[in-house]
């Protein structure tokens, strides 16, 4: 009888892995939890077909609605510019329901002592703490846009002590607002704010800066997706993180089962994850030294900053790569 794994979480990672492993030949068991859905994703086409791969399904985005261009004020005093785009905007429900449509139920009932456990959302193990780079916070708000919007374009503005970004959705549109209160941004927008016509409450704070956590495994456990490292929304590729660190996942259960050294692949894992990370934060610094000038801009770049010197004094110590992917299996490098 193969070990027994455990999936905690119910997100796209946790759908991803217990497909990837099922698909292998180790059906995992699920345990699910209940946290709020986001209300809109975006999606690029890179993270549209690595989700299509993932669960050979060409039809998971029929009939979403497109983005095709961004229309960016960013920095101090700049004009709007308008870029092309290609992407679709999806609720994290829909996503999930249509990901799921056609598989099988999983495996609700866990094993009391499984052999790996991956987990795709919180709590983590007591040995894991998470580590912070920048305090930026941002709210969520449905909005009603103005007649004369382009529904095929979202919006992203730079502001003294913020920034907001504008996703049209399929029936209704999203404000992001990263910093300052949504209403403060607004005020001072020149841009963005033009594009609303009544803006709702929000659904409340929570974290938009880096972070991660550590140790991301050990053997017999695995992080991953938001468990394991939190994006800046603005780079827009906190989804396809997840979904990548979901294949790495169930490669490196799967290679432990079948009797690879699990010191190696744990190593393998964490190394991989802190480089993507570490990627991350270049993206984000680079956007945030040509965001805007002044106090809360210098403080989230001397944030990143900080994340860069903690990843890179760990990331010199690691070894080299001693697996690579093959598909959606790791195999050894000789």
């Amino acid at each position: 009888m193969a070990p027994s794994v455990l999936i905690r979480g119910e997100g796209v990672a946790a759908c991803c892995c217990a497909h990837l492993l099922s698909r292998g030949g180790f059906p995992p068991s699920v345990e699910t939890g209940d946290r709020p859905r986001v209300p809109a994703i975006m999606l690029g086409e890179a993270t549209q077909k690595l989700l299509a791969d993932v669960f050979d399904r060409r039809d998971l985005f029929d009939g979403l609605p497109r983005i095709n261009k961004r229309i960016v004020t960013w920095g101090k005093n700049s004009a709007p510019i308008a870029l092309p785009h290609s992407a679709v905007v999806v609720s994290e429900e829909t996503l999930l329901d249509r990901i799921q449509s056609g598989l099988p139920e999983p495996n609700l009932s866990s094993s009391p002592e499984p052999a790996w456990t991956i987990f795709a959302a919180r709590p983590l193990p007591r040995s894991s703490e998470e580590h912070h780079f920048g305090s930026r916070m941002a709210t969520a708000s449905a909005v009603k846009i103005n007649t004369g919007c382009d529904p095929c374009a979202c919006w992203i503005e730079s502001l003294d002590h913020g920034w907001l970004f504008l996703l049209p959705g399929d029936d209704r549109a999203w404000l992001l607002s990263v910093g300052d209160p949504a209403e403060t941004l607004l005020a001072q927008s020149r841009l963005i704010s033009d594009q609303i016509a009544e803006t709702s409450a929000s659904r409340g704070t929570f974290p938009s800066h880096p972070r991660i956590v550590e140790p991301l495994c050990e053997p017999g456990w695995l992080a991953c997706g938001t468990a394991a490292l939190g994006f800046d929304p603005l780079c827009g590729d906190g989804t396809g993180h997840a979904i990548r660190e979901a294949i790495l996942a169930s490669a490196v259960v799967r290679a432990a089962i079948d009797g690879a050294d699990v010191d190696a692949l744990v190593v393998h894992y964490r190394s991989r994850l802190m480089a993507g990370f570490k990627r991350h934060l270049e993206a984000c610094r680079e956007f945030y030294r040509a965001g805007h000038s002044g106090p809360w801009w210098d403080q989230e770049l001397n944030s990143l900053d900080r994340g860069l010197e903690w990843c890179a004094r760990r990331l010199e110590s690691a070894p080299g790569f001693r697996f690579r992917l093959s598909g959606f299996a790791l195999e050894a490098i000789d």
